[in-house]
């Protein structure tokens, strides 16, 4: 499979890991190079991020409704591979489950990073939400087997992904460059394919979001005692931390996390 991996080198002396970021629903590496990869290159840091298959840059558009989690990881792997240096994994969302089930495989890994990441038991609480709050937009992605449907709109996107002071053209330019999602991810992480955190070894820093509207506190401090950490829940701040405006509070938290394991 040929992907999309967008690379952005370190200024000055490498630090001693590279950074691969692996990105969520609907989205690509794009998201990584608007802020985070021009950031953590300034701050010494070899980076990469890739485009999953059949999203942004990479093949497979054909294929997309049903690729697994076990795909993406796969996508991970060859992304990963192309390091001389096991790199430590930035995951944002869905991103942050396939770290999790990438790290299973990989206790190499020196350190990961999940923001506003998927549990390892899945979507079921976000799930019921949208049921209860927007049960025609669940109805219309079960009929049509597709995932488009929840950010279909301005509106919807900003909802599930962006703060409410976001402007209408900054949403719609990012919305634009978003695709469909596959269907079969979905129901890995409602339960064919869930994370299983006493397989993980790593170090793992994990990080919400307080205006979070698919992912809730709730849910990122459960990822947390998940895997015997706590939870940095960032006030202001949407889904997308890697492109709202506070994006260089989180940035500088990871930074500062891995300087303090000695990355």
């Amino acid at each position: 499979m040929k992907l999309e991996i967008l690379t952005q080198k370190a200024q000055g002396q490498p630090r001693p890991a590279p950074l691969l970021f692996v990105h969520g629903k609907w989205h690509g590496a794009w998201c990584w190079q608007e802020h985070f990869m021009p950031y953590f290159a300034g701050h010494g840091y070899d980076c990469a991020a890739l485009s999953l298959r059949g999203h942004a840059g990479s093949e497979g558009r054909e294929g997309l409704r049903w690729y697994s989690v076990a795909d993406y990881v796969s996508d991970v792997e060859q992304a990963a591979g192309q390091f001389d240096r096991p790199p430590v994994l930035v995951g944002h969302s869905m991103g942050g489950f396939i770290t999790q089930k990438y790290l299973e495989r990989h206790p190499e890994t020196p350190a990961a990073v999940l923001l506003t990441s998927i549990p390892p038991t899945g979507l079921w609480p976000t799930t019921f939400m949208l049921l209860r709050r927007k049960p025609l937009l669940v109805l219309k992605v079960l009929g049509t087997l597709q995932l488009y449907p929840v950010i279909e709109t301005i509106e919807l996107a900003r909802w599930a992904l962006f703060s409410k002071d976001m402007p209408n053209e900054t949403v719609e330019a990012y919305r634009r460059r978003m695709t469909d999602e596959s269907f079969r991810s979905y129901l890995d992480e409602l339960g064919l394919n869930l994370a299983r955190p006493k397989r993980v070894r790593t170090p793992l820093l994990v990080i919400g979001a307080e205006d979070d509207a698919v992912i809730s506190t709730r849910m990122v401090w459960s990822t947390a005692r998940a895997y015997g950490t706590s939870a940095e829940i960032f006030p202001d701040m949407a889904h997308n931390v890697m492109l709202e405006k506070g994006w260089e509070r989180v940035a500088s938290r990871i930074l500062a996390w891995l300087g303090e394991k000695g990355l």
